[in-house]
């Protein structure tokens, strides 16, 4: 499961460390992609598997889905970690998440997440556990 905060930076090609403790979950060879409140999303190839079949139900007559399909699908790129655990996030999702120097890796799960430090940090100021707790019982926890 990958779980945790990890905090790293970027280096001057756009490189960041996989945390040697999300490795083995992640695998050697991921995919990353645009997500969702403007972070990256990465996948190990067996979730992203997963997820991709998924993406395949979706109606083609519907333009919902073929919009959530494209946002998915058309930054996604396959990402290796090197000899020194380290991956090279593409400049277009660098960009897209307003990657710059400092970063921060959160597993949720199935997937990580990856952030700007500083729009994490506001993100995490908004969650309320008091608001957590009152939407538990609609999620079924």
């Amino acid at each position: 499961m990958l779980i945790g905060e990890y905090e790293h930076s970027l280096d001057a090609k756009g490189r960041l460390i996989m945390p040697s403790k999300l490795r083995i979950d992640i695998g050697e060879s991921f995919i990353i992609t645009k997500g969702l409140d403007g972070c990256l999303f990465v996948f190990s190839q067996n979730e992203w598997n997963n997820f991709e079949t998924k993406l395949k139900t979706l109606p083609l007559s519907d333009k919902n889905a073929r919009n959530f399909v494209r946002f998915f699908l058309s930054g996604a790129t396959v990402c290796e970690i090197d000899k020194q655990g380290r991956f090279l996030i593409p400049a277009n999702l660098r960009e897209s998440a307003k990657l710059d120097k400092d970063a921060m890796i959160v597993g949720v799960g199935t997937r990580l997440e990856i952030w700007n430090k500083e729009i994490w940090q506001k993100c995490e100021e908004n969650i309320s556990a008091d608001e957590i707790a009152e939407n538990m019982t609609m999620l079924g926890i």
